[in-house]
């Protein structure tokens, strides 16, 4: 079986008649249009016109670069999405409209007024299906008919707010959204002025009590430092801390000086016990004495050098010279000594200095561990001080700006009106000529539309479809009657010519099988799909009798199902013995008709078959809930008939065009099997009957 083959419909939509019906009604059609066009036509000349017009703001921070105070990122206005759309919720707000309202005095204009009501109204009222306007007071009313008017909402994707007003008054419709967009600029700067006032109310005692509390903070920082003589130097360094660093520094120069002491003192005493020139001794040559006689020594070998040229060597006066120039080299090598003895003193006393500095050095070391663990609580009071100390120059800052702020008045709203409402040159409604228009080809449509329902309801646009079973001569014959046999006498070649056999129609079969109480009609169809039509029509006719009858369908290819529902897919008699559903599930409504139907299902054949002996149990309980089931069978072989068969069961066969040689057959094999004496039946002309509303499944 083919699930998804496309369900077959036994009628058609003729277009061919629905066109022409369009057509032949086009006076009454083009009537209906203009009498509409003309309605809205006169319901336009007669409304009141009504007049718009709008204001735009843009939100935007307005501090200059000048002015704006100093703030944090969280404190500046939020101009994203969110934002803009509160703003609007804020333009909307009760108080800002009952302001504007008050006003331009809207209570004393009629189109705010709805005390007074209609007929109709106080109909509606009287029904309790309108509330009476006259119990609400006198300024809601104003407000509800001001809400109706007016239109804000923000611009997508921008920071512009449009504040729109529909009015009878022309000048009313551009005064209001001005009005409302002043008003709302106002609301804003007021409640940055209350914001600033709070905030200066709030600092000035914080600002007293922080003082308090930096004072404190800094006395006992001042009283911790002088308790735990942490007395401050330069550079911000404890006094302790900054004197060990001197000393120190200076107990390093005195090891340097003395080291440089003793290095001169032994070089120059080496000297003069090896009886070398201490020429080349920097602190030797630089004693002004040995200076002296060094210059008279050279003085002295000078002249002898001169005297030399005339006089001989054991001249007196060359002897007297150089006796003098030996002398002078005994006073310079004793002021050498003099020199070693100055230096070795000066190395001794740095020795003594020394000794002095690393005395005192380790006392300052001391005291400098000890202030450094002190410190750590200094510190901690200093910070604390310090963190009061900046608390405060900020208050003292944000108070500052804030009185300013207040005492001069600048407190800028965060938006601007960049586009004002001007009074409207005509009115926005009614568009005469435009809804005329739309009324003409919406009352055209209208009635093209309403034209083709009738026709199609009235089932004069519908036609037989493509396959639909042709009309064919019926005989009536009683339900049990057996086929006529050909005469003995008649010739072969009269017999060979001899007319198809001829059957009992749909209805007349439907009125022997309700007359008769059959409760099961299993109908064979030798031809196939085609001939179980007439099991489909049987049951129709006996669901218009009254009965409650079901339709079964045992064919392969589902034949006598699917033209009767609105799909192939329902599950059937294969999922209920496969015991993939339940009655409820697989029992649904034909199209057409009261009729019951059990498709032929969605589940395995051959695990259906592996159960087929619940049929006969599936038998009798559609037999109990239904005064008739009637069961097509296909082109079955005879003996799978007998399981289906009660005591009050017929057997039918659906022919379409058989010979009576092929009739005489299939009775033959009915009749072999001990079946009861067959009905033959064959379907009719019988016009298609449309769908049942809202019918789709039992």
């Amino acid at each position: 079986m083919d699930g998804d083959r496309t369900l077959a419909s036994d009628v058609d939509i003729d277009f061919g008649k629905l066109f022409s019906a369009v057509v032949g009604r086009w006076r009454q059609i083009l009537l209906a249009a203009l009498a509409v066009a003309g309605l809205v036509f006169l319901f336009a000349w007669l409304a009141t016109p009504l007049y718009r017009a709008e204001t735009r703001l843009l939100i935007e921070t307005r501090e200059s670069v000048y002015t704006r105070p100093a703030m944090g990122e969280g404190d500046r206005p939020i101009l994203d999405e969110e934002g803009v759309t509160s703003q609007v919720e804020v333009i909307t707000s009760t108080d800002i409209l009952k302001q504007v309202a008050r006003e331009l005095e809207l209570a004393e204009r009629a189109e705010f007024e709805q005390g007074e009501v209609s007929l109709p109204g106080r109909m509606l009222i009287v029904a309790g299906l309108k509330s009476d306007p006259r119990g609400i007071p006198p300024e809601q009313r104003v407000l509800s008919a001001f809400r109706e008017k007016l239109q804000v909402y923000r611009v997508e994707n921008s920071r512009v707010i449009v504040i729109r007003f529909s009015s009878e008054d022309r000048a009313l419709a551009a005064e209001v959204p001005n009005a409302i967009a002043e008003a709302y600029l106002e609301v804003q700067r007021q409640a940055k002025l209350a914001s600033n006032a709070d905030a200066t109310a709030w600092l000035e005692p914080e600002i007293a009590d922080l003082r308090a509390r930096v004072r404190e903070a800094e006395e006992r920082v001042a009283a911790f430092r002088a308790s735990s003589d942490l007395l401050i130097g330069q550079n911000n360094a404890v006094l302790a801390t900054q004197q060990l660093s001197e000393l120190s520094t200076e107990l390093s120069r005195v090891r340097a000086n003395r080291a440089a002491a003793e290095a001169t003192a032994a070089a120059v005493r080496g000297a003069l016990q090896e009886g070398a020139s201490i020429d080349t001794m920097p602190d030797v040559l630089a004693s002004p004495l040995i200076q002296r006689l060094r210059e008279r020594q050279v003085e002295l070998r000078a002249e002898i050098a001169d005297l030399s040229t005339t006089l001989l060597d054991n001249h007196p006066r060359i002897r007297a010279l150089r006796s003098q120039l030996g002398d002078l080299d005994a006073q310079i090598r004793s002021e050498a000594g003099k020199v070693r003895e100055a230096l070795e003193t000066e190395a001794e006393t740095a020795r003594l200095r020394e000794r002095d500095l690393t005395e005192e050095l380790n006392t300052l070391k001391a005291e400098s561990a000890r202030a450094d663990g002190e410190q750590v609580e200094l510190r901690a009071l200093e910070r604390e001080a310090a963190a009061q100390r900046e608390l405060l120059e900020s208050y003292l800052t944000r108070y500052r700006e804030a009185s300013a702020r207040r005492d001069r008045n600048y407190l800028p709203a965060d938006a601007r009106i960049f586009s004002r409402a001007v009074v409207p040159s005509e009115p926005y409604f009614p568009k005469i000529l435009p809804l005329t228009v739309a009324a003409f080809f919406a009352g055209l449509l209208l009635a093209v539309i309403v034209t083709l329902l009738r026709e199609l309801f009235s089932g004069r646009a519908m036609r037989p479809a493509d396959g639909a079973f042709a009309p064919v001569e019926t005989i009536a014959m009683p339900v049990a009657a057996a086929p006529a046999e050909p005469q003995a006498d008649a010739a072969p070649e009269d017999q060979a010519d001899a007319p198809a056999a001829r059957g009992i129609a749909a209805p007349a079969a439907a009125e022997a099988l309700i007359a008769g109480g059959v409760t099961r009609a299993l109908f064979v169809s030798p031809e196939g799909d085609e001939a179980a039509a007439a099991a489909i029509l049987v049951a129709r006719e006996v669901a218009d009798a009254g009965l409650r009858v079901l339709l079964l369908d045992l064919t392969a290819t589902g034949a006598a199902s699917w033209p009767t529902l609105e799909s192939v897919v329902y599950p059937g008699i294969t999922d209920l013995l496969a015991s993939q559903a339940q009655f409820a599930d697989v029992i649904h409504g034909d199209l057409y008709s009261d009729c019951h139907v059990i498709p032929i299902g969605t589940a395995s054949p051959a695990r259906a078959m592996r159960a087929i002996d619940r049929l006969p149990i599936i038998m009798d309980s559609l037999t109990t809930a239904y005064d008739m089931v009637i069961v097509e069978c296909g082109p079955v072989e005879a003996p799978g008939l007998t399981r289906l068969l009660d005591e009050s069961s017929a057997v039918l066969v659906s022919l379409l065009e058989a010979s009576q040689d092929a009739l005489a057959e299939t009775v033959e094999t009915l009749q072999a099997a001990g079946l009861p004496e067959p009905a033959v039946v064959t379907p009719t002309g019988a016009s298609p009957r449309p769908a049942t509303p809202g019918r789709s499944a039992a």
